[in-house]
């Protein structure tokens, strides 16, 4: 509750500077404009070491099978970590931001779609559209995580708050749900009914190259072999990217507004957090982590990102989160409009018998 307090106090003073945040935000949007250019030869090195790390893991597993199903599970971790790089590339094919030609950008990311289960054109479009309207409370629901406002949750019926609470649960938001994105909502485009045809034939696309490259997969080392490698890969990497999607917005720094105070460029500096994450890490995420620079200019090379820090320390104090603060951030689940925080279920109901 303290936090909660101090939160109040803050609102005023917030509130008359948002204008000046939101200027300098805009100014620092020009600024990184400047590492906008890509390196065709770096960008092809990152592609093929991610790939073919992945290809090698992926026969690894599939070796050692014959010496103990413990040794198939450790070789899945690092394995996971190649296809989580894998989706990031993806991502930035998406932003156009890996290669300099549009069209290259985007056969890459149809092509890596198939390995990431992911058709690309659907969830580029939905990615998008979350770039777009990141922190504007009148415009949730597409590409991101569902967040409610203290109200908004107290408004439900019993089962719809009971509903959200399971949503919300770590076991289905980082175990569950990443495995029913992943396996079936990225294979139906239901969300996207009314863009027409594209998004149906990019999923339609990408599942029939999903269920061609399985099929040859099975008949080369078996259906249960298969199995036994690529699912706990896909299971560990899901929940990988789900999590750190998870930690770039939802942190006890987060910025959410109403349309008519929102700033784009503020709500992506200051709504975006800084995932400050040990180097190995760092690597294998492909730099995501700097995600409050991602979102102010999301054209830039995930491999550039790091050289904004140097030039810029001022940088790494914006929506600074390290991996321990993350672990608390889960419990964070409830927008608060008064405070301008995210709250616990604790503190909403505090919140509520104090009002």
């Amino acid at each position: 509750m303290t936090r909660i307090r101090s939160g109040v106090a803050l609102t005023n003073c917030l509130d008359r500077s948002s204008q000046s945040a939101g200027n300098n935000a805009r100014s620092l949007a020009q600024y990184l404009s400047l590492y906008r250019a890509t390196n065709t030869a770096r960008s092809l090195f990152e592609l093929v070491i991610t790939a073919g790390a992945l290809v090698l893991l992926w026969g690894a597993m599939w070796l050692s099978l014959g010496v103990g199903y413990w040794l198939t599970l450790l070789i899945a971790v690092p394995a996971a970590g190649f296809l989580v790089r894998l989706f990031m590339i993806q991502h930035d094919c998406g932003h156009g931001a890996f290669f300099d030609n549009r069209a290259t950008n985007d056969w890459i990311g149809r092509v890596l779609g198939v390995f990431t289960l992911t058709p690309y054109d659907v969830w580029r479009r939905a990615h998008a559209i979350h770039h777009a309207t990141t922190g504007n409370l009148d415009r949730r629901g597409i590409g991101d995580i569902e967040t409610l406002t203290v109200r908004e949750y107290f408004e439900r019926s019993w089962l719809g708050r009971l509903s959200y609470r399971l949503y919300r649960h770590p076991f289905v938001m980082f175990g569950f749900g990443p495995a029913y994105l992943f396996l079936l909502q990225h294979r139906v485009p239901l969300g996207m009914m009314r863009d027409g045809w594209r998004p149906w034939l990019s999923s339609a696309a990408t599942n029939l190259a999903i269920a061609t490259a399985i099929g040859i997969m099975m008949w080369l080392v078996g259906p249960w072999h298969f199995l036994m490698v690529h699912v706990p890969i896909v299971l560990l990497a899901a929940s990988i990217g789900v999590w750190l999607f998870y930690v770039q917005h939802q942190f006890s720094g987060a910025h959410w507004a109403r349309a008519e105070n929102w700033d784009l460029h503020e709500a992506a500096l200051h709504g975006s957090s800084f995932y400050d994450l040990p180097g190995v890490l760092r690597w294998f995420t492909a730099n995501i982590g700097l995600h409050h620079i991602h979102h102010l200019s999301s054209r830039i090379p995930f491999y550039r990102l790091p050289q904004i820090l140097r030039d810029r320390p001022d940088l790494r104090d914006v929506g600074r989160v390290t991996f321990v603060e993350s672990l608390r951030g889960i419990r964070l689940v409830l927008w608060d409009e008064t405070t301008k925080l995210l709250i616990s279920f604790r503190d909403a109901r505090k919140l509520a018998t104090a009002r």
